[in-house]
C-alpha cells in the first residue's frame, strides 16, 4: 500500500480488554466499568449513557439502540433491534394532513416510542454482570455533576442547536441564558441526572411506566402528538436474528429489517466481483466503483426496506448472489450510470457508534441515537429529555412498503456491525453518518480487506459519498483524482465538514491480542487495558 499521509494516530494495542467511543469520557466510562469486571455489555452501556449526557446532540435516551452481541466462545452475534414504533393513535393521514408531503423534522409526528432504555434494560439482563445502578452511574454523575464542554461538541451544539430556541423546554434545559455552550465550559443535566437515578433504581418501567412517560406524553400532545400511556407501556424491544454475507471469506453481519443493514451487504455482494485489491485505495477507480455500487443498493434500500412486521421485504432476494450479478452488470468504469434512483428521505450525519470487547472476548457492536441533531428538538418539560424524529424516516406515500402507520417502526439507519472469520469474531465495527453508514461500513472494511490496512488507517482513510446527485469528496482525496472523478460524470462538490466518524476493534486470536482505532473526524478515542 503507497503512502496515504494520512493523520498517522496510533492503533491502541490491548490484551484484557478494548473500547472504542466517538467521545474521551465514554471510552473512560466503558474501561471503568471493564476494570471492574463488567462484560462488554456492561461498558458499552456505560459509554452509551455517558455520551447521552455529554454529547446530546448526537444521541440521548429519548432515542433509539441497536446492538450486536458475540458471547465468549460463540460464533453468531445475537441481534438487538430497540427502535421504536408510531403512535397507536397516528396514521399517514393524519401526518398528511399535519406536516404535507412528509413528517417534519421537528414535527410531533416525527417522534417513535424511543426504544433505547428498554434495550439498554433487555441486553444487560442478558449479557451484564455488574448491577444496573453502577453501570448507570457515570452518566448520573456527569449529568449531576457536571462535564467539560470538549471542542468538537462545542461546534457541534452551536451548528445543529438553533433548533433549541424553537421550543421553550429545550431551551430551558440545554442553553444557558439562551446561549450555547463553549468549549472548556462546564454543563449540568439536573433533570436528566433526575431520570436516570430513577431508571437505576426502578430500571425501564420507570422511563415507560411512570412520570417520565407521563411527561414526555404531556410534552407531545401539547403540541400536536397523538402519543398515550400505553404507546410506551406496551413497547418492547426484540432479540434478532442477524442477517449476513460473505466478502472474501469474512462473514459480515448485520441487524435485519427495519433497519438499513441489508443495503451494507449487498454492496458488498456487488463489490466482491469487481477488482478492488488492484487498484489504489484512494485513486479514481476504487471511489468511482464504491459510489456507483452504494447507489444501486440505496435505490434498492428505499423501495424494500421497512418494518418486516406489516410488510413483505425480499431480503433473501436482495443479497442473493444473482442480484448482485444483476446489478453489479449495470456500472460502468467509465461513466456515472443513468437512470438508478436518487437517495430519498432526509440526509443527515449524527449518531453515536461504540464498541467493547472485554477479556473473555465477548464482542459488542452498538450504537445510539436520536436522527437528527437533537433529535425533534422536543424535549420533555420536567425531564429535559430530548426526543428522536425517527418518525421522519417514514414515506407518507399510501402503498410504499415505509409508509406510515399505527404501531409501525420506521426504516432505521443506524447499523452496529460485525465480521467474522473462520468460525470467531475478526473485527467489530461502525461508522455514524445516517445515511452514510453503509457505504462507510464497505469502505473501512474492504481497506481492511481488500488493502491491507490496520484499523486506524482504514478509518483514517478519505471518503466519499453520493446524495442529492451530487458526490462529496473530502479534502483529503487528492486533486487529480477529484478531476478524474468529475471527469466521469459525477457532480464533486466538497462537504463542509468530513463524512462519519467510526470505532474498530480487531481481534487477533493468534496472539490472543485486540487492536482498537477511533475516528479523527470525531473527539473519540480507543483505548486498552
Amino acid at each position: 500500500m503507497r503512502d496515504l499521509q494520512l493523520p498517522g494516530r496510533s492503533v491502541v494495542h490491548a490484551v484484557k480488554g478494548a473500547a472504542a467511543t466517538s467521545h474521551p469520557v465514554s471510552t473512560m466510562a466503558a474501561i471503568d466499568t471493564l476494570r471492574k469486571g463488567g462484560t462488554a455489555v456492561d461498558a458499552a452501556i456505560a459509554a452509551c449513557a455517558v455520551q447521552c449526557v455529554v454529547e446530546p446532540m448526537s444521541t440521548g435516551i429519548g432515542g433509539d439502540c441497536f446492538s450486536l452481541v458475540v458471547p465468549p466462545g460463540e460464533s453468531r452475534p445475537v441481534g438487538l433491534n430497540a427502535s421504536g414504533f408510531a403512535p397507536a393513535g397516528l396514521t399517514a393521514e393524519i401526518a398528511r394532513k399535519d406536516d404535507g408531503e412528509r413528517v417534519g423534522l421537528q414535527s410531533p409526528h416525527a417522534v417513535t416510542i424511543p426504544g433505547a432504555i428498554a434495550g439498554w434494560q433487555k441486553l444487560h439482563d442478558r449479557f451484564g454482570r455488574l448491577p444496573w445502578w453502577q453501570v448507570l452511574q457515570p452518566a448520573i454523575d456527569a449529568a449531576e455533576d457536571g462535564f467539560a464542554i470538549t471542542p468538537r461538541v462545542a461546534v457541534d451544539w452551536e451548528r445543529a442547536g438553533t433548533k433549541l430556541h424553537d421550543h421553550e423546554h429545550a431551551a430551558r434545559h440545554w442553553l444557558r441564558d439562551g446561549a450555547y455552550p463553549k468549549a472548556g465550559q462546564r454543563f449540568a443535566a439536573p433533570a436528566l441526572a433526575a431520570v436516570l437515578k430513577a431508571v437505576a433504581t426502578d430500571g425501564a418501567d420507570a422511563f415507560y411506566r411512570g412520570w417520565v412517560a407521563e411527561d414526555l406524553v404531556e410534552t407531545l400532545n401539547a403540541v400536536g402528538g397523538r402519543h398515550a400511556m400505553a404507546d410506551f407501556a406496551e413497547y418492547e424491544p426484540e432479540f434478532v436474528e442477524p442477517i449476513s454475507t460473505d466478502y472474501r471469506g469474512h462473514t459480515v453481519w448485520q441487524i435485519p429489517p427495519n433497519g438499513q443493514g441489508a443495503t451494507t451487504l449487498l454492496m458488498l455482494n456487488i463489490l466482491e466481483g469487481l477488482d478492488l485489491p488492484g487498484l489504489d485505495p484512494v485513486g479514481v477507480e476504487r471511489l468511482h466503483l464504491e459510489t456507483e455500487a452504494s447507489r444501486l443498493a440505496y435505490a434498492a434500500r428505499d423501495a424494500h426496506i421497512a418494518d418486516p412486521k406489516f410488510v413483505d421485504v425480499p431480503v433473501e432476494r436482495l443479497l442473493s448472489r444473482d442480484y448482485a450479478a444483476q446489478q453489479r452488470g449495470r456500472i460502468g468504469r467509465d461513466s456515472v450510470m443513468e437512470n438508478v434512483a436518487e437517495l430519498s428521505g432526509h440526509v443527515y450525519r449524527d449518531t453515536v457508534y461504540l464498541t467493547v470487547v472485554d477479556r473473555e472476548r465477548m464482542v459488542c457492536s452498538f450504537i445510539n441515537s436520536l436522527y437528527f441533531p437533537f433529535g425533534s428538538g422536543l424535549c420533555g418539560n420536567r425531564t429535559g429529555i430530548l426526543l428522536q424524529n425517527r418518525g421522519a424516516g417514514f414515506s407518507l406515500v399510501e402503498g410504499h412498503p415505509n409508509c406510515l402507520a399505527p404501531r409501525k417502526r420506521p426504516r432505521h439507519t443506524i447499523i452496529p456491525a460485525l465480521a467474522s472469520r473462520d468460525g470467531r469474531p475478526f473485527l467489530s465495527f461502525g461508522v455514524m453518518g445516517g445515511d452514510y453508514q453503509p457505504v462507510g461500513q464497505c469502505h473501512v472494511l474492504t481497506n481492511i480487506v481488500d488493502y491491507g490496512m490496520d484499523v486506524q488507517e482504514a478509518l483514517d482513510c478519505p471518503r466519499v459519498f453520493y446524495n442529492g446527485g451530487r458526490l462529496d469528496v473530502e479534502r483529503g482525496v487528492p486533486t487529480d483524482v477529484r478531476a478524474a472523478l468529475a471527469a466521469l460524470g459525477h457532480n464533486v462538490t466538497t462537504p463542509e465538514m468530513p463524512w462519519g466518524g467510526g470505532q474498530a476493534i480487531m481481534l487477533d486470536w493468534d496472539n490472543d491480542t485486540l487492536a482498537a482505532g477511533s475516528d479523527p473526524r470525531k473527539d473519540g478515542c480507543a483505548l486498552g487495558w
